[in-house]
Protein backbone atom coordinates (compact mmCIF):
# COMPACT_ATOMS: atom_id res chain seq x y z
CA UNK A 1 0.00 0.00 0.00
CA UNK A 2 1.12 3.58 -1.04
CA UNK A 3 1.02 6.55 0.91
CA UNK A 4 0.56 9.81 -0.03
CA UNK A 5 0.23 12.97 1.40
CA UNK A 6 -0.96 16.34 -0.32
CA UNK A 7 0.20 19.28 1.40
CA UNK A 8 -2.58 21.46 0.55
CA UNK A 9 -6.67 21.63 0.74
CA UNK A 10 -7.36 24.35 -2.17
CA UNK A 11 -8.35 22.97 -5.41
CA UNK A 12 -5.15 21.06 -6.66
CA UNK A 13 -5.37 19.11 -3.71
CA UNK A 14 -8.63 17.79 -4.10
CA UNK A 15 -8.59 17.06 -7.45
CA UNK A 16 -5.40 15.25 -7.56
CA UNK A 17 -6.61 13.51 -3.57
CA UNK A 18 -9.96 11.91 -5.80
CA UNK A 19 -7.52 11.25 -8.71
CA UNK A 20 -5.79 9.20 -6.56
CA UNK A 21 -8.08 7.18 -5.13
CA UNK A 22 -9.43 6.39 -8.26
CA UNK A 23 -6.81 4.97 -9.47
CA UNK A 24 -5.63 3.51 -6.59
CA UNK A 25 -8.14 2.07 -4.71
CA UNK A 26 -5.74 0.71 -1.94
CA UNK A 27 -3.85 4.24 -1.87
CA UNK A 28 -3.25 5.39 1.95
CA UNK A 29 -3.89 9.36 1.02
CA UNK A 30 -3.87 12.08 3.45
CA UNK A 31 -4.58 15.78 2.95
CA UNK A 32 -3.12 18.57 4.89
CA UNK A 33 -5.10 21.83 4.95
CA UNK A 34 -3.62 24.99 6.96
CA UNK A 35 -7.26 26.52 7.05
CA UNK A 36 -9.67 25.32 9.27
CA UNK A 37 -12.57 24.61 6.33
CA UNK A 38 -12.93 21.72 4.15
CA UNK A 39 -12.26 22.33 0.19
CA UNK A 40 -14.32 25.23 -0.92
CA UNK A 41 -15.24 27.21 -4.01
CA UNK A 42 -12.78 30.07 -4.03
CA UNK A 43 -14.05 32.27 -7.27
CA UNK A 44 -17.64 32.39 -5.38
CA UNK A 45 -15.98 33.90 -2.29
CA UNK A 46 -17.08 37.53 -3.73
CA UNK A 47 -20.99 36.40 -3.93
CA UNK A 48 -20.94 35.05 -0.29
CA UNK A 49 -19.54 39.19 0.38
CA UNK A 50 -21.91 40.43 -1.40
CA UNK A 51 -24.88 38.64 0.06
CA UNK A 52 -25.59 36.20 -2.61
CA UNK A 53 -24.97 33.20 -1.30
CA UNK A 54 -24.70 31.56 2.56
CA UNK A 55 -21.14 30.48 3.93
CA UNK A 56 -22.06 26.99 3.27
CA UNK A 57 -22.94 27.34 -0.64
CA UNK A 58 -19.43 27.62 -1.05
CA UNK A 59 -18.39 23.97 0.65
CA UNK A 60 -18.06 21.48 -2.38
CA UNK A 61 -18.22 18.12 -0.28
CA UNK A 62 -19.25 17.71 2.92
CA UNK A 63 -17.22 15.61 5.63
CA UNK A 64 -18.37 12.25 5.07
CA UNK A 65 -17.39 12.34 1.32
CA UNK A 66 -13.69 12.27 2.27
CA UNK A 67 -14.27 9.64 4.65
CA UNK A 68 -16.51 7.77 2.31
CA UNK A 69 -13.53 7.65 -0.36
CA UNK A 70 -10.41 6.83 2.35
CA UNK A 71 -9.04 10.80 2.28
CA UNK A 72 -8.00 11.35 5.94
CA UNK A 73 -8.35 15.16 5.74
CA UNK A 74 -6.28 16.84 8.11
CA UNK A 75 -7.05 20.70 8.79
CA UNK A 76 -5.70 23.29 11.04
CA UNK A 77 -2.41 22.13 10.08
CA UNK A 78 0.59 23.30 8.15
CA UNK A 79 3.52 21.78 6.37
CA UNK A 80 6.78 23.71 8.16
CA UNK A 81 9.24 21.82 6.91
CA UNK A 82 10.39 19.39 4.17
CA UNK A 83 13.22 16.48 4.01
CA UNK A 84 12.87 14.51 0.28
CA UNK A 85 15.65 12.14 1.46
CA UNK A 86 13.80 11.15 4.21
CA UNK A 87 10.45 11.28 2.14
CA UNK A 88 9.09 13.01 5.59
CA UNK A 89 6.98 16.50 5.98
CA UNK A 90 6.92 18.11 9.01
CA UNK A 91 3.73 19.14 10.67
CA UNK A 92 2.69 22.05 12.89
CA UNK A 93 -1.34 22.06 13.83
CA UNK A 94 -2.76 25.54 14.55
CA UNK A 95 -5.02 26.35 17.83
CA UNK A 96 -7.15 23.90 19.15
CA UNK A 97 -5.99 21.26 16.73
CA UNK A 98 -4.00 18.64 17.36
CA UNK A 99 -2.54 15.11 15.01
CA UNK A 100 -3.10 11.42 15.20
CA UNK A 101 0.57 10.62 14.27
CA UNK A 102 2.73 13.13 16.22
CA UNK A 103 4.43 16.10 14.08
CA UNK A 104 5.77 14.44 10.87
CA UNK A 105 4.51 12.81 8.04
CA UNK A 106 6.03 10.32 6.00
CA UNK A 107 5.09 9.38 2.24
CA UNK A 108 6.19 7.43 -0.82
CA UNK A 109 4.85 10.31 -3.09
CA UNK A 110 4.22 14.01 -1.98
CA UNK A 111 2.30 16.48 -3.68
CA UNK A 112 2.73 20.55 -3.01
CA UNK A 113 -0.07 21.78 -3.74
CA UNK A 114 -0.03 24.82 -1.26
CA UNK A 115 -1.23 27.72 -3.71
CA UNK A 116 -0.62 31.15 -3.42
CA UNK A 117 -0.74 34.32 -1.43
CA UNK A 118 -1.86 37.61 -2.15
CA UNK A 119 0.78 40.09 -3.15
CA UNK A 120 0.94 43.04 -1.61
CA UNK A 121 2.56 46.33 -3.21
CA UNK A 122 4.91 48.79 -0.43
CA UNK A 123 2.07 51.39 0.08
CA UNK A 124 2.44 53.14 3.12
CA UNK A 125 -0.82 52.57 5.06
CA UNK A 126 -1.60 48.79 4.59
CA UNK A 127 -1.46 47.98 8.27
CA UNK A 128 -4.48 49.72 8.92
CA UNK A 129 -7.40 48.60 10.27
CA UNK A 130 -10.13 48.46 6.86
CA UNK A 131 -7.42 46.77 4.85
CA UNK A 132 -8.07 43.65 3.41
CA UNK A 133 -7.08 41.12 0.83
CA UNK A 134 -9.15 38.45 -0.66
CA UNK A 135 -7.68 34.80 -0.91
CA UNK A 136 -9.28 32.79 1.56
CA UNK A 137 -12.66 32.42 3.17
CA UNK A 138 -11.91 34.34 6.65
CA UNK A 139 -10.46 36.80 4.62
CA UNK A 140 -14.57 36.86 2.85
CA UNK A 141 -15.94 36.27 6.39
CA UNK A 142 -13.74 39.78 7.73
CA UNK A 143 -14.98 42.17 4.91
CA UNK A 144 -17.86 41.38 5.03
CA UNK A 145 -17.96 42.04 8.56
CA UNK A 146 -16.59 45.52 8.12
CA UNK A 147 -18.42 46.56 5.09
CA UNK A 148 -21.24 46.34 7.54
CA UNK A 149 -19.78 49.10 9.03
CA UNK A 150 -18.46 52.00 6.44
CA UNK A 151 -19.94 53.27 2.89
CA UNK A 152 -17.25 53.35 0.90
CA UNK A 153 -14.51 51.12 -0.38
CA UNK A 154 -11.22 51.66 -2.35
CA UNK A 155 -10.08 48.71 -4.84
CA UNK A 156 -6.76 48.65 -5.35
CA UNK A 157 -6.38 46.74 -8.79
CA UNK A 158 -8.95 46.19 -11.81
CA UNK A 159 -8.06 42.30 -12.22
CA UNK A 160 -10.35 39.79 -12.46
CA UNK A 161 -10.38 39.40 -8.46
CA UNK A 162 -10.73 43.36 -7.90
CA UNK A 163 -13.40 43.85 -10.02
CA UNK A 164 -15.60 41.02 -9.03
CA UNK A 165 -15.12 41.84 -5.39
CA UNK A 166 -16.12 45.51 -6.54
CA UNK A 167 -19.37 44.52 -7.87
CA UNK A 168 -20.15 42.76 -4.85
CA UNK A 169 -19.03 45.65 -2.07
CA UNK A 170 -21.25 47.79 -4.78
CA UNK A 171 -24.03 45.25 -4.54
CA UNK A 172 -23.70 45.28 -0.43
CA UNK A 173 -24.41 48.92 -0.66
CA UNK A 174 -20.95 50.73 -0.83
CA UNK A 175 -19.64 53.51 -2.84
CA UNK A 176 -17.22 52.22 -4.31
CA UNK A 177 -13.84 53.06 -6.78
CA UNK A 178 -11.93 50.84 -8.45
CA UNK A 179 -8.33 52.13 -9.16
CA UNK A 180 -6.48 50.82 -11.38
CA UNK A 181 -2.08 51.53 -12.58
CA UNK A 182 -2.59 50.02 -16.04
CA UNK A 183 -3.79 52.38 -18.98
CA UNK A 184 -7.54 49.97 -18.88
CA UNK A 185 -9.18 47.61 -16.99
CA UNK A 186 -7.58 43.78 -17.02
CA UNK A 187 -4.58 44.33 -19.14
CA UNK A 188 -3.81 40.62 -18.88
CA UNK A 189 -6.78 39.59 -20.48
CA UNK A 190 -8.51 42.67 -22.53
CA UNK A 191 -7.45 45.06 -25.50
CA UNK A 192 -7.91 48.78 -25.20
CA UNK A 193 -10.99 48.69 -27.22
CA UNK A 194 -12.63 45.56 -25.13
CA UNK A 195 -11.85 47.25 -21.69
CA UNK A 196 -13.38 50.59 -22.62
CA UNK A 197 -15.92 48.59 -23.79
CA UNK A 198 -16.29 46.64 -20.20
CA UNK A 199 -15.86 49.65 -18.33
CA UNK A 200 -18.98 51.42 -19.03
CA UNK A 201 -20.87 48.51 -18.59
CA UNK A 202 -19.68 48.34 -14.94
CA UNK A 203 -20.16 52.12 -14.60
CA UNK A 204 -23.82 51.61 -15.55
CA UNK A 205 -23.71 49.33 -12.66
CA UNK A 206 -22.90 52.05 -10.20
CA UNK A 207 -19.12 51.46 -10.02
CA UNK A 208 -16.68 54.74 -10.17
CA UNK A 209 -13.18 53.57 -12.57
CA UNK A 210 -9.98 55.41 -12.40
CA UNK A 211 -7.32 53.56 -14.96
CA UNK A 212 -3.73 55.05 -14.87
CA UNK A 213 -3.74 55.83 -11.69
CA UNK A 214 -1.20 54.47 -9.24
CA UNK A 215 -1.50 54.25 -5.57
CA UNK A 216 0.57 56.13 -2.96
CA UNK A 217 -0.68 55.79 0.46
CA UNK A 218 -3.54 54.47 2.15
CA UNK A 219 -4.92 57.64 4.42
CA UNK A 220 -6.33 57.13 7.78
CA UNK A 221 -5.31 57.47 11.61
CA UNK A 222 -4.91 53.43 12.47
CA UNK A 223 -8.86 52.90 10.26
CA UNK A 224 -8.50 53.67 6.77
CA UNK A 225 -10.45 56.62 5.16
CA UNK A 226 -9.30 56.24 1.51
CA UNK A 227 -6.05 56.18 -0.77
CA UNK A 228 -4.08 59.24 -2.24
CA UNK A 229 -2.96 58.43 -5.92
CA UNK A 230 0.25 59.70 -6.84
CA UNK A 231 -1.00 62.31 -8.44
CA UNK A 232 -2.41 64.02 -5.40
CA UNK A 233 -5.89 62.86 -6.06
CA UNK A 234 -7.67 61.36 -2.92
CA UNK A 235 -10.32 58.66 -3.34
CA UNK A 236 -12.67 57.74 -0.17
CA UNK A 237 -12.30 54.05 0.80
CA UNK A 238 -13.40 53.23 4.68
CA UNK A 239 -12.51 50.19 3.37
CA UNK A 240 -9.81 49.09 1.25
CA UNK A 241 -8.97 45.93 -0.74
CA UNK A 242 -5.79 45.46 -2.61
CA UNK A 243 -5.84 43.22 -5.30
CA UNK A 244 -2.90 43.25 -7.63
CA UNK A 245 -1.82 40.02 -7.74
CA UNK A 246 -0.99 36.56 -6.19
CA UNK A 247 2.71 34.91 -5.75
CA UNK A 248 3.00 31.00 -5.21
CA UNK A 249 3.84 29.53 -1.74
CA UNK A 250 7.27 28.67 -2.58
CA UNK A 251 9.02 28.70 1.35
CA UNK A 252 8.20 24.82 2.16
CA UNK A 253 10.25 23.63 -1.42
CA UNK A 254 12.59 26.45 -1.33
CA UNK A 255 14.24 25.28 2.14
CA UNK A 256 13.93 21.96 1.21
CA UNK A 257 16.55 22.81 -1.66
CA UNK A 258 13.82 22.11 -4.51
CA UNK A 259 14.19 24.04 -8.10
CA UNK A 260 12.20 27.47 -7.31
CA UNK A 261 12.13 29.97 -9.70
CA UNK A 262 8.56 32.06 -9.38
CA UNK A 263 7.14 28.91 -8.52
CA UNK A 264 8.16 25.39 -7.98
CA UNK A 265 9.86 24.21 -10.86
CA UNK A 266 8.57 21.29 -12.47
CA UNK A 267 8.60 18.88 -15.74
CA UNK A 268 6.09 17.59 -17.82
CA UNK A 269 5.19 15.18 -14.99
CA UNK A 270 4.55 17.69 -12.59
CA UNK A 271 7.59 16.29 -10.78
CA UNK A 272 9.89 18.69 -8.92
CA UNK A 273 13.56 18.55 -8.60
CA UNK A 274 13.09 16.13 -5.55
CA UNK A 275 12.96 12.58 -5.91
CA UNK A 276 9.01 11.31 -5.60
CA UNK A 277 7.90 15.07 -4.89
CA UNK A 278 5.50 16.39 -7.43
CA UNK A 279 3.68 19.99 -7.85
CA UNK A 280 0.38 21.50 -9.18
CA UNK A 281 -1.67 24.26 -8.98
CA UNK A 282 -0.44 28.13 -8.26
CA UNK A 283 2.76 26.83 -6.54
CA UNK A 284 3.84 24.96 -9.68
CA UNK A 285 5.83 26.69 -12.60
CA UNK A 286 6.14 25.08 -15.54
CA UNK A 287 8.36 25.80 -18.35
CA UNK A 288 8.85 29.33 -17.03
CA UNK A 289 4.86 30.01 -16.63
CA UNK A 290 2.98 29.89 -13.28
CA UNK A 291 -0.89 30.30 -14.65
CA UNK A 292 -2.29 31.02 -11.38
CA UNK A 293 -5.85 29.90 -12.94
CA UNK A 294 -8.28 26.95 -11.74
CA UNK A 295 -8.33 24.71 -15.34
CA UNK A 296 -4.31 24.54 -14.81
CA UNK A 297 -4.40 23.69 -11.60
CA UNK A 298 -7.15 20.55 -12.38
CA UNK A 299 -5.38 19.76 -15.17
CA UNK A 300 -2.14 19.85 -13.36
CA UNK A 301 -3.23 18.05 -10.67
CA UNK A 302 -5.00 15.12 -12.45
CA UNK A 303 -1.49 15.11 -14.52
CA UNK A 304 0.31 14.39 -11.31
CA UNK A 305 -1.60 12.07 -10.03
CA UNK A 306 -1.39 9.77 -12.64
CA UNK A 307 2.23 9.61 -12.18
CA UNK A 308 2.19 9.39 -8.51
CA UNK A 309 0.45 6.45 -8.82
CA UNK A 310 2.33 4.79 -11.89
CA UNK A 311 4.50 1.86 -11.70
CA UNK A 312 7.83 3.46 -11.48
CA UNK A 313 9.06 1.36 -14.23
CA UNK A 314 6.45 3.66 -16.49
CA UNK A 315 5.88 6.83 -13.99
CA UNK A 316 9.85 8.09 -15.07
CA UNK A 317 8.94 9.44 -18.05
CA UNK A 318 8.79 6.95 -20.57
CA UNK A 319 5.85 4.31 -21.43
CA UNK A 320 2.87 5.07 -19.78
CA UNK A 321 3.44 8.35 -18.28
CA UNK A 322 0.86 11.04 -18.15
CA UNK A 323 2.58 14.32 -19.90
CA UNK A 324 1.72 17.84 -19.53
CA UNK A 325 1.65 20.16 -21.75
CA UNK A 326 0.47 23.47 -20.80
CA UNK A 327 -3.46 24.76 -20.38
CA UNK A 328 -5.04 26.99 -22.76
CA UNK A 329 -5.73 30.39 -20.35
CA UNK A 330 -9.62 30.34 -20.19
CA UNK A 331 -10.83 33.50 -17.48
CA UNK A 332 -14.06 34.29 -16.95
CA UNK A 333 -15.74 37.40 -15.36
CA UNK A 334 -18.10 36.69 -13.14
CA UNK A 335 -20.43 39.64 -12.87
CA UNK A 336 -24.16 39.64 -13.54
CA UNK A 337 -25.08 41.91 -16.52
CA UNK A 338 -21.43 40.95 -18.07
CA UNK A 339 -20.60 37.94 -19.77
CA UNK A 340 -16.89 37.98 -20.63
CA UNK A 341 -15.01 35.34 -21.74
CA UNK A 342 -11.14 35.35 -22.58
CA UNK A 343 -9.56 32.52 -24.24
CA UNK A 344 -5.75 31.71 -25.63
CA UNK A 345 -3.79 34.89 -26.56
CA UNK A 346 -6.10 37.10 -26.37
CA UNK A 347 -4.57 40.02 -26.34
CA UNK A 348 -1.61 38.78 -28.44
CA UNK A 349 -0.52 41.80 -31.14
CA UNK A 350 3.09 41.63 -33.82
CA UNK A 351 3.08 41.19 -37.38
CA UNK A 352 2.67 37.45 -37.34
CA UNK A 353 -1.31 37.63 -36.05
CA UNK A 354 -4.17 38.33 -37.66
CA UNK A 355 -6.86 40.47 -35.30
CA UNK A 356 -10.83 40.17 -36.44
CA UNK A 357 -12.98 42.71 -34.43
CA UNK A 358 -16.31 43.72 -34.03
CA UNK A 359 -17.54 46.59 -31.68
CA UNK A 360 -21.30 47.30 -30.66
CA UNK A 361 -20.78 49.58 -27.50
CA UNK A 362 -24.06 50.42 -27.43
CA UNK A 363 -25.20 46.90 -26.65
CA UNK A 364 -22.00 45.92 -24.88
CA UNK A 365 -20.74 43.80 -27.03
CA UNK A 366 -17.16 43.61 -28.07
CA UNK A 367 -15.49 40.66 -30.14
CA UNK A 368 -12.25 39.70 -30.96
CA UNK A 369 -10.40 36.66 -32.80
CA UNK A 370 -6.41 36.40 -32.57
CA UNK A 371 -5.19 34.72 -35.50
CA UNK A 372 -1.57 33.12 -36.29
CA UNK A 373 -1.09 30.83 -39.80
CA UNK A 374 -4.97 30.71 -40.36
CA UNK A 375 -5.53 29.32 -36.94
CA UNK A 376 -7.35 30.74 -33.89
CA UNK A 377 -5.28 30.93 -30.82
CA UNK A 378 -6.96 33.75 -28.66
CA UNK A 379 -10.65 35.28 -28.39
CA UNK A 380 -12.08 37.99 -26.38
CA UNK A 381 -15.58 37.53 -26.11
CA UNK A 382 -18.04 40.24 -24.19
CA UNK A 383 -21.36 40.54 -24.68
CA UNK A 384 -21.40 36.43 -26.35
CA UNK A 385 -21.55 33.26 -24.42
CA UNK A 386 -22.68 31.53 -27.57
CA UNK A 387 -19.64 31.97 -29.33
CA UNK A 388 -17.53 30.66 -26.06
CA UNK A 389 -17.59 26.56 -26.78
CA UNK A 390 -16.87 26.77 -30.35
CA UNK A 391 -14.15 29.07 -30.31
CA UNK A 392 -12.33 26.97 -27.21
CA UNK A 393 -12.90 24.03 -29.65
CA UNK A 394 -11.45 25.57 -32.56
CA UNK A 395 -8.41 26.97 -30.33
CA UNK A 396 -7.76 23.36 -28.87
CA UNK A 397 -8.45 21.74 -32.68
CA UNK A 398 -5.85 24.18 -34.74
CA UNK A 399 -8.04 24.38 -37.10
CA UNK A 400 -7.37 26.64 -40.23
CA UNK A 401 -9.96 29.15 -40.71
CA UNK A 402 -8.46 31.17 -43.46
CA UNK A 403 -10.96 30.50 -45.49
CA UNK A 404 -13.33 31.98 -43.90
CA UNK A 405 -11.69 35.42 -43.23
CA UNK A 406 -14.01 38.03 -41.50
CA UNK A 407 -16.91 36.23 -42.11
CA UNK A 408 -15.85 34.83 -38.96
CA UNK A 409 -17.61 37.13 -36.98
CA UNK A 410 -20.37 37.68 -38.65
CA UNK A 411 -23.94 37.08 -36.82
CA UNK A 412 -25.23 34.69 -39.26
CA UNK A 413 -22.20 32.57 -39.08
CA UNK A 414 -22.25 29.20 -37.77
CA UNK A 415 -19.18 28.74 -35.68
CA UNK A 416 -20.42 25.64 -34.28
CA UNK A 417 -20.72 24.14 -37.58
CA UNK A 418 -16.78 24.99 -38.51
CA UNK A 419 -16.07 23.71 -34.82
CA UNK A 420 -17.36 20.69 -35.47
CA UNK A 421 -16.17 19.88 -38.69
CA UNK A 422 -19.69 20.23 -40.61
CA UNK A 423 -18.41 22.78 -43.18
CA UNK A 424 -16.33 22.41 -46.51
Amino acid sequence: MKRYVIAGNGVAGITAAQAIVRADPTAEVHLFGAETYPYYRRPRLWEFIAGEIEQEALYFRPPEWYTERGIHLHLGVRATSLDPTAHRLTLRPGSGQALDNGSHAEYDRLLLATGSRPFVPPFEGVDKAGVFTLRTLDDALAIKAYARGVRSAAVIGGGLLGLETARALRTAGLEVTVVEFAPYLLPRQLDAEGAQVLQSLLEAQGLHILTGAATETILGDGHATGVRLKDGRVVDGELVLISTGIRSRVELAREAGLEVNRGVVVDEQLRTSGADVYAAGDVAEFEGRVYGIIPAATEQAQIAAANMVADPSTGSGQGDSATYGGTIPANTLKIVGVDLTCLGEATATGDEFVILRQVDAASGVYRRLTLRDGKIVGAILLGDTQSVRPVQQLIASGRDVSAYGERLLDEDFDLRALAQGQME
